[in-house]
């Protein structure tokens, strides 16, 4: 027995090789042999940042500077043909958020079902985010953010959506930080009729810079208690016998506290803005540039009386490849009633992959 033990501990290399021999004459299990797939991903990533120079009324001096807006990852698959998962994070400058992670079944166009955190029903604008706006500033006049939201407009729940031809509807329920810890849950819908071109999935674009000819209308209202907020939005989009692309869109909100927290306000509040654009159909370099202006006006109600913000945006923009290269040459201009206002220039740069 002791010589069998000392044979076994100072003989390594033999064992050794037996188990190899022994290994290599054997066959290799199905599963080893068998290529393993793993179901397609699809990454992607997005960058926004500027340079500007703010003035502020009665300030001293300007204020002069270099800002990372916004840094996302996109990551998205399919587990089947008929479930997938989206996530995707921001990083604000600060913190890294997650943003969208939802479980996604797409039995048909008219059959969807959403379960997680993504973009609940609301207003168009809020439903394309800033790197599918038209504009830079695009949430800067309070008529767009006015929705309750757990980040960057996203919301936690579970969503129905489906297309119907012409028709849009999507409704769910939610929780969002005013809601956790009671019995308390956010209603949320949205009907959207597409009178030209349809617009195809659920989340949205602000401009399609001339792929599709929309005309389109679209009302949403959400519910948490007593709260209502309700928006109508419109979206014309016309490429041209030249070439050029013009572009109107438009939208009118009402929010109730709590639902009104439109620019950090606790308030009720309504407003509208209007846009319009032209996207010029001459090839400069590598892209086309586009004029473009906005006027927003959103009234507050504080306990001590009324507020108006008055906003003015004006963009010279160069479109590269739509919304995955664009660069944005924009002027702000705001005014709160009582309060005093600036004015921001600056030039914004998005990049996607």
């Amino acid at each position: 027995m002791r010589q069998q033990s000392a044979n076994r501990f100072t003989r390594p290399g033999a064992a050794a090789l037996s188990l190899g021999a022994a290994l290599l004459a054997s066959p290799l299990p199905a599963v080893m042999a068998a290529d393993i797939n793993l179901p397609p991903i699809s990454v992607g990533a997005g960058v926004r940042t500027n340079f500007s120079s703010i003035d502020i009324d009665g300030a001293d001096e300007t204020i002069d500077d270099f800002e990372l807006d916004s840094a996302r990852i996109y990551i998205s698959g399919k587990a089947t043909d008929t479930i997938s998962v989206m996530f995707n994070t921001e990083y604000n400058g600060e913190e890294v958020d997650v943003i969208d992670a939802a479980i996604q079944f797409a039995f048909s166009d008219q059959f969807n079902i959403w379960a997680g955190r993504f973009l609940p029903p609301s207003d168009r604008a809020n439903l394309y985010g800033p790197y599918y706006a038209s504009n830079w500033g695009v949430y800067r006049d309070g008529v767009q953010d006015g929705y309750l939201f757990e980040t960057t407009g996203r919301d936690d729940g579970v969503m129905y959506w489906g297309q119907f031809g012409m028709a849009k509807v999507s409704f769910g329920a939610f929780d969002v930080p005013q809601t956790r810890g009671d019995s308390d849950v956010l209603y949320a819908g949205r009907v959207q009729l597409d009178f030209w071109d349809p617009e195809g999935g659920y989340y949205l674009n602000g401009s399609y810079y001339g792929e599709k000819d929309l005309l389109a209308v679209g009302l949403a209202a959400q519910k948490v208690g007593t709260s209502l907020g309700y928006t109508g939005d419109f979206l014309l989009e016309k490429k041209l016998g030249g070439g050029g692309v013009v572009t109107v869109e438009a939208q009118y909100a009402d929010y109730e506290a709590p639902q009104g927290y439109v620019g950090g306000f606790d308030a009720d509040s309504d407003g509208y803005y209007l846009l319009g654009a032209y996207m010029f159909p001459q090839v400069v370099g590598i892209g086309r540039f586009q004029v473009l202006a906005k006027y927003g006006e959103t009234t507050y109600g504080f306990v001590d009386g009324d507020a108006d913000l008055e906003t003015l945006e004006l963009n010279l923009n160069y479109i590269i490849k739509g919304q995955n290269a664009r660069v944005h040459l924009f002027y702000i201009d705001q005014d709160l009633e009582g309060e005093g206002g600036g004015t921001e220039i600056g030039l914004g740069l998005q990049v996607q992959i």
